[in-house]
């Protein structure tokens, strides 16, 4: 079956009257800007379900934006919180981005590489900034912190997609197959154990040292990126599910079979 009619079934883009010659020019056009090696596996790696309801927003159809609101007018609030730290704030900020995507084409920027929640947190998190700039006109140097400390913290997403990927970049062979194998596979240690040849316990442990090997790696990365200790240690403790890096198709780039020598 060809993958863009495979990947069109699994969108419920057609709920929305999106129909198939549009997805796949949809498809095509975002692999073609952002380029691929592989490009069945970057078309599967992409949050196809959120981008049909993106499109289907942004072409005005009023069942797309029916469940863009049951799914997201909640948490838009809750992120906006997040934000500005403030309930009135926050309230304006969550309606004036709803009210500026409503009836827009704006979410046709949504590429489907990361989680459109993800997405929309940076709208809010860019409008933020430039609301702060330009009521406070930088004229003081808290007003100059409290910017770069909103920057920092609200770009979070962007930054560390791009240092975990840095850090699952330099993984060995054998590290990527134990990931992949726990992670992705959903396979046991013991499992694990049996098709590397080592005792359980062994995968155990080295799965501790990997995983923290690759925290320290990332925090690394995320200072070389700018972001101070504190604010990387903050960085690295929101859900996994917001971050937008596609650790499967990182983790798929090397070999997983063959790994690492016996213990």
């Amino acid at each position: 079956m060809d993958l863009i009619v495979e990947l069109y079934g699994k969108s419920d883009a057609s709920a929305f009257g999106i129909e198939i010659n549009h997805f796949r020019q949809v498809l095509e056009s975002i692999v073609y800007r952002y380029g691929s090696t592989n490009r069945s596996h970057f078309l599967q790696s992409l949050k196809i379900e959120d981008l049909a309801l993106a499109q289907g927003c942004a072409l005005g159809n009023q069942a797309a934006w029916e469940r863009f609101a049951a799914r997201y007018g909640g948490r838009l609030q809750t992120m906006a919180l997040s934000i500005t730290r403030e309930e009135s704030s926050a309230r304006d900020l969550a309606g004036s981005v709803y009210a500026d995507l409503f009836g827009s084409r704006k979410l046709l920027s949504y590429s489907g590489r990361g989680s459109l929640e993800g997405w929309l947190r940076a709208v809010m998190t860019r409008e933020h900034v430039d609301r702060l700039r330009a009521s406070r006109r930088l004229t003081n140097l808290d007003s100059e912190v409290e910017l770069r400390a909103v920057s920092e913290r609200y770009s979070a997403d962007e930054r560390l997609a791009a240092a975990v990927d840095a850090a699952l970049c330099i993984l060995k062979s054998d590290e990527r197959f134990l990931l992949a194998s726990y992670y992705l596979d959903g396979r046991t240690l013991a499992e694990i154990g049996r098709a590397v040849q080592v005792h359980e316990s062994t995968v155990s442990r080295r799965m501790e040292k990997l995983v923290v090997r690759l925290r320290k790696q990332t925090i690394r990365e995320l200072q070389r990126l700018g972001v101070t200790g504190s604010a990387a240690e903050e960085m690295l403790g929101s859900d996994v599910r917001d971050i937008e890096v596609d650790v499967g198709r990182r983790l798929m780039q090397a070999p997983t079979s063959g790994s690492g020598a016996r213990e």
